[in-house]
């Protein structure tokens, strides 16, 4: 009989519940082939060639290292290995303050994206988004489109040094959201916004942005075709932004799954898709931020789907807000619209309208009028400080083909990998006695799911 021998038991259990795993998820593309990177700070006494800090592939596209739970705050960074020259740096290639993460007695997985390497010149950019913008993907695969996309992710300013759970906030045109250098015309600067607004006491929130898909762009944000401008991918875009890309979402960090918890945001051809969507999945979505919005590429279609939706639209709650002149039906469109969201069951309290004289059909503006939006959506929602409860989870070998388990919340979906990163197979574990019925040759494997990863040696 073949044996497999887990390295979980004790040594699981004490991984599972406490250690901090350090994710890299995004490199400069001018990264030299074959570069290893190496993770130097204070738990290393900032040695720049200690190999015993090298990350390892996930079998994931990531590099990962985990570190055993330790107590206080752990200053650090990467280098590529050999001597400090070869740090990392900012989005614009300069120097980077050192990356901190605190140690809070529970299990942490922090993604992380390197900007930049001092030492080669262009592997920065002009880029203005905070330390705490990342980029997710800069390819997510969109199953309903059949197409790949970047995807943007803002974290709370204390998101790696507390357990707290945030609200989410889904927002179109993401290249225009955080950063100068990718926006079309100026950027909305929600990074800044936030971290004000956090510095002054809010609770905070994480914001997923979604680049639009240039050409795609009007596409995919109408359901149906204007005869001149095209449409009718919306749907199928929507069907990505709920049934694909929020899953992960929730999956992979710390947030409210809950629709009061989930507003989705955009404007003008992006504040169309996000009424639609809102519409659509009102138990994902509940809170909507509808700027400039371009109601006139679609006006019957639109109005007569919100007219015959069986969905329960009561729970929603709806900030509109333009300029007076920016075009001439924009103002009447959006009364519209906001009437007949209220006839069909939401609450006329929580709907807002906000025109302004001023207003223009720029990133100015809706940057300036972000904050007020925001706040609002979630002026009713309570969000309680506590930190989240991690439950216990142990792993014990009972024998050469099975494991045992307990303290499981659900079904544990786990994948195998070889040391080679190719995918081996699939278990689904549950508390109590599991076998193990997969085909493997002797070697070292990785055991990993959403929520740890360990190895195992058959």
């Amino acid at each position: 009989m073949k044996k497999i021998y887990f390295l979980i038991s004790l040594f699981l259990v004490l991984s599972i519940q406490a250690q901090v795993t350090l994710r890299i998820t995004s490199i400069p593309a001018n990264t030299p082939v074959g570069t290893n990177i190496y993770l130097i700070g204070s738990i290393n006494a900032w040695d720049a060639a200690n190999t015993q800090y090298l990350l390892q592939p996930d079998g994931l596209g990531a590099r990962t290292i985990t570190i055993p739970e330790g107590t206080g705050t752990v200053g650090y960074k990467f280098t590529r290995g050999g001597s400090w020259s070869t740090v990392e740096g900012n989005a614009s290639g300069g120097f980077l303050p050192d990356r901190s993460f605190t140690f809070t007695g529970s299990p942490q997985t922090i993604n992380l994206t390197i900007q930049s390497w001092e030492d080669i010149a262009g592997s920065g950019s002009n880029s203005t988004a905070a330390a705490n913008v990342q980029i997710l993907s800069n390819a997510f695969f969109m199953p309903q489109l059949n197409r790949n996309r970047r995807i943007w992710i803002y974290l709370p300013p204390d998101y790696y040094t507390t357990t707290k759970t945030y609200p989410v906030l889904y927002m179109q045109d993401g290249q225009s959201l955080f950063d100068e250098s990718t926006s079309f015309s100026g950027e909305w600067g929600i990074d800044e916004s936030l971290n004000t607004l956090h510095s002054q006491g809010n609770y905070g929130a994480i914001v997923v942005g979604i680049d639009n898909g240039g050409d795609f762009r009007l596409n995919e944000y109408s359901p149906w075709v204007n005869p001149n401008y095209g449409g009718g991918d919306g749907d199928a875009y929507m069907r990505f932004l709920g049934e694909t890309l929020k899953p992960y979402i929730d999956a992979n960090f710390r947030t409210r799954p809950q629709a009061q918890f989930n507003a989705i945001i955009g404007s003008s051809m992006g504040a169309l898709i996000s009424t639609y969507g809102a519409v659509k999945y009102p138990n994902l979505f509940s809170k909507v931020g509808v700027f400039s919005p371009s109601f006139w590429f679609a006006p019957v279609q639109l109005n007569s789907y919100i007219n015959n939706t069986t969905n329960d639209l009561s729970g929603l709650r709806l900030y509109f807000v333009c300029g007076q002149n920016e075009s001439a039906a924009m103002v009447s469109d959006m009364n519209t619209v906001q009437n007949i969201l209220v006839a069909n069951g939401v609450s006329a309290s929580n709907t807002f309208t906000k025109v302004d004289a001023d207003g223009i059909h720029h990133q100015s503006y809706w940057r300036r009028e972000f904050p007020a939006a925001y706040q609002w959506l979630f002026q009713n929602v309570n969000l309680s400080n506590a930190d989240i409860s991690i439950p216990k989870i142990e792993i014990f070998q009972m024998n050469s083909n099975q494991v045992y388990c307990s303290g499981l919340q659900h079904d544990l979906n786990v994948d195998v990998y070889s040391v080679h990163g190719q995918k081996m197979g699939s278990l689904t574990l549950q508390n109590g006695t599991n076998d193990i019925d997969l085909s493997l040759s002797n070697g070292i494997y990785i055991l990993k799911s959403t929520e740890f990863t360990t190895k195992f040696i058959k």
